[in-house]
């Protein structure tokens, strides 16, 4: 053992040991010349850049916008670079020979543009089109409001089984459904003609519905199967978004309109509907966006391309875009054109809800 030696005015010492190795006798400072190694050589260490850019992302909150950052890098590149595309080719005379390179580039200015509007089956399609989509947002938001309510006062399992069989239309692919619905409106022995044909005169029935063709008839009839099949098919998925906005009302708000005396008519009007005012906005935005631009149900139930007086602005925009000669840069002026109309009619409707406190 050493011997403490002890000055006056001093702290205690204890010399090291005789034979101690030198480590030994300095290990309190190369212990403490250690941790200064480390902490010089530690991650982030002598980085006052890195502290003040996490400072700032901390100060204005960016860290969500940060984290969405690479997805919106990538819509960017899957929707921003595909729109820019058709901008340019707007401008363009764009045909087979431009596609197969055998001819060079035509830059044409508004020339498309003009062509397309003042083409007279234009403004027919774009009457089609407005008149069509507006039926069937109307009607769509109608019965699935109306089926979503449903759902909602109905037992656990009954609402499982009743939203399992609507969700079955929802998943039915385009195409399945079109042929389908062609099947039941079809003139060679179809269901709805046979029970039309069937039913007395003073309910409109009658022989002159047996074998009538609803597809080439014109523009109502065929767009009245086409009303059916987008109804059918979309208004599942406002039931279902309708029945989880239901959820989140407070149940003590309905049952206090109930013990005043007001009527579910009233209750509805007076309580559901504002506080789902904003999910109908969006309900109404995606209907609205959804039919304005069938295609597939138009194409099959109309025969593809045979009749221009049903065309609406999918198929015109196909038709002077594919069929021969095609014309990519008049499909791409289209696609532009009716960008533009959805982009107005969603920016009005929104700023109008925000003036009426609809959405904040």
């Amino acid at each position: 053992m050493a011997e403490t030696v002890e000055s006056p005015g001093r702290r205690r010492l204890s010399p090291p040991a005789v034979g101690a190795r030198p480590d030994q006798r300095n290990r309190p400072g190369l212990l403490a010349r250690a941790g200064r190694r480390r902490a010089a050589s530690a991650p982030g260490a002598n980085r006052p850049g890195q502290a003040r850019a996490g400072a700032f992302i901390r100060r204005h909150r960016l860290g969500p916008y940060l984290l969405l950052l690479p997805s919106l890098i990538g819509i960017g590149l899957i929707l921003a670079w595909p729109t820019i595309q058709v901008g340019i080719l707007s401008f363009q005379n764009f045909g087979l020979g431009q596609l197969s390179g055998a001819a060079p580039t035509q830059w044409v200015g508004f020339s498309n543009f003009t062509n397309i509007l003042h083409d007279p089956e234009f403004w027919l399609a774009l009457r089609n089109t407005v008149v069509f989509a507006a039926a069937v947002v109307v009607l769509t938001l109608l019965i699935g409001t109306l089926v979503g309510l449903l759902l909602h006062h109905l037992g656990r399992r009954m609402a499982t089984f009743v939203s399992s069989a609507t969700l079955l239309a929802w998943a039915t692919p385009v195409v399945s459904a079109s042929v389908v619905f062609y099947w039941l409106f079809s003139p060679d022995g179809g269901i709805v003609d046979w029970s039309l044909s069937k039913l007395p005169g003073w309910l409109g029935g009658g022989a002159h519905w047996a074998a009538f063709n609803w597809t080439t008839s014109g523009a109502l009839p065929a767009y009245t199967v086409l009303t059916f099949i987008v109804v059918w098919m979309g208004f599942p998925f406002i039931a279902v978004t309708v029945l989880a906005g239901l959820k989140t009302i407070p149940a003590e708000l309905i049952e206090a309109a109930r013990v005043d005396g007001a009527s579910p008519w009233r209750s509805f009007w007076g309580i559901t509907y504002p506080l789902m005012k904003p999910i109908f906005l969006v309900l109404l935005l995606l209907s609205i966006i959804w039919d304005f631009g069938v295609f597939t149900q138009t194409y099959l139930i109309t025969g593809e391309l045979g009749n221009r007086d049903e065309y609406n602005l999918s198929l015109y925009a196909y038709d002077k875009a594919f069929t021969l000669p095609p014309s990519y840069g008049l499909g791409a002026a289209l696609a532009l054109i009716l960008t533009v109309i959805l982009l107005i009619t969603t920016v009005g409707y929104v700023r109008a809800s925000v003036r009426q406190g609809a959405i904040s």
